[in-house]
């Protein structure tokens, strides 16, 4: 296709500034954020016993492993800005690289983003006893109800000063990544050792059952079997989610060839390793029917917390999920922004996005029509069904990614691949059989929100008929470059 861009126009590229540890942390930091802490009540309910809980970790740490492992062959043959976006456009067409891009940029990383902004003031309001429980107004939109005070003005502030960072220089933004992910794993082994130094905890607990946990709001359908196991599977990716994100700022990474596929990998077994060894922690400190009778609006870690800080357990835990969702924050906000600047430079997105700060070398109006879009999302109060929703299609697109390595190897067979998926075609193959069966399963069991998640991408349709139509700006072709990002 012919591509051509006002980034083109003006000569302004994207500089490939984040180095491997830069790259590794956007990974590590993406995926470390609020998962770890909350989910292993869920779990221990899912699947009755602690050592399937950890065996669900282990299997989704490797599920998320062999998805990195095709990753990395991509995003090294084709270091771009866009990541998934750029892999399904190559693959299947424009049409379904769009569809990807705009659910990323419509709901996934925008919801996401707002999801974070709102859990950061209210972490920030439990470390401050409350200050922040001032209510200005409260309007009415369509029936629904949306307060608008300190809470909101935090969470809105946050978005914002976390996209002005993101304005910097890719180099800076590596930095600040890397920094926060030090905090991030910090927090998680801290935790952790400290579980099995401080707390009176025993090892037997690893042997015992949920039996009498109260499992508040856990459905009893996933309850045990095959059901419970899935629905401790799709809780688990929760928490590994972001291992691919780092594909999506390629075209800023230094020696993408070598640098893309150890971050891709390492960082995902980093987290596999940390999540494996908090959650032993918990078991060891605290019995399974404890863990499953903890409060709903509470986290296992300040259960766990308990045990060893006392009357600081709530202000200790509260500091650890605020440091913890401001460094997802920052690489969810960073790693975004890169799918409307790809899908502009393609002439699918409004013109201006492409344009680059000739400062910086950052897609600046996109970080901005982000922030704002992630704002409205945040004040709406809705961000929660939405991404509730599009669960279900974002692994239909993750299954299309990972599908693409078997299309380019036919395709393309002798394009030069810097690092070859390990394992092929049985690791791949398996990611996807893998994907498959947890789709099924979710459409089984959540069928209101797969359909209406299909739907929202669906919506997608029409907005993709009107610019590659209207705007005229997609053509039959070959790529043309549009700066080092492109340079495979």
């Amino acid at each position: 296709m012919n591509r051509t861009s006002p980034a083109v126009e003006g000569q302004i590229t994207l500089v490939r500034g984040i180095g491997l540890i830069g790259a590794t942390s956007i990974g590590v930091a993406n995926m470390i954020g609020q998962g770890v802490f909350l989910k292993a009540r869920v779990m221990t309910c899912n699947v009755g016993t602690p050592g399937r809980a950890l065996a669900v970790w282990v299997a989704a740490g490797l599920l998320a492993l062999t998805g990195a492992l095709t990753y990395a062959e991509l995003a090294a043959m084709m270091p771009r800005a866009g990541g998934d976006y750029v892999y399904l456009r190559e693959a299947y067409g424009p049409r379904w690289g769009f569809l990807n891009g705009w659910t990323q940029f419509f709901i996934n990383r925008t919801g996401s983003q707002a999801a974070l902004g709102v859990g950061f003031a209210i972490f920030l309001n439990i470390l401050t006893g409350g200050a922040l429980n001032t209510n200005y107004h409260t309007f009415n939109l369509f029936g629904h109800p949306v307060p608008f005070g300190h809470l909101q003005v935090v969470a809105l502030s946050s978005i914002a000063f976390v996209t002005l960072i993101n304005c910097g220089t890719a180099s800076l933004s590596g930095q600040v990544a890397s920094a926060l992910t030090v905090i991030k794993i910090a927090l998680v082994l801290g935790i952790g050792v400290a579980a099995f130094l401080l707390a009176r905890g025993n090892w037997a607990h690893l042997a015992m059952t949920d039996a009498g946990g109260a499992c508040e709001g856990v459905d009893a359908a996933a309850r045990g079997g095959i059901a419970g196991f899935g629905a401790a599977m799709i809780a688990a990716l929760w928490a590994y989610d972001g291992w691919n994100n780092v594909a999506a700022v390629a075209g800023e990474v230094k020696n993408p060839q070598r640098n893309l596929p150890l971050s891709l990998i390492g960082g995902t077994i980093i987290v596999a390793e940390l999540y494996v060894f908090i959650n032993i922690s918990y078991y060891y400190v605290l019995t399974p029917a404890q863990i499953a009778s903890a409060p709903a609006s509470s986290s296992v870690a300040t259960e766990v917390a308990r045990e060893f800080l006392g009357p600081l357990t709530i202000s200790v835990i509260a500091a650890s999920l605020l440091a913890s969702t401001f460094g997802t924050l920052h690489t969810s906000i960073l790693t975004g922004a890169r799918f409307p600047y790809a899908m502009s430079r393609d002439g699918l997105f409004f013109e201006n996005l492409a344009r680059l700060s000739p400062r910086t070398h950052v897609p600046v109006r996109a970080l901005l029509l982000q922030a704002f879009w992630a704002g409205i999302l945040a004040l709406s109060g809705t961000y929660d069904a939405l991404t509730d929703y599009v669960i279900f299609a974002s692994w239909i697109f993750y299954g299309l990614a990972i599908g693409s390595v078997f299309v380019f190897r036919r395709r393309m067979p002798h394009a030069e691949r810097p690092y070859r998926t390990w394992g092929y075609p049985v690791v791949p193959a398996l990611s996807l059989l893998v994907t498959a069966a947890l789709l099924v399963s979710t459409l089984y069991t959540g069928p209101r929100e797969s359909l209406s998640g299909l739907a929202l991408i669906a919506v997608g349709l029409p907005v993709y008929w009107y610019w590659s139509k209207h705007q005229n700006k997609v053509k039959g072709g070959t790529v043309i470059s549009n700066g080092p990002e492109d340079e495979i």
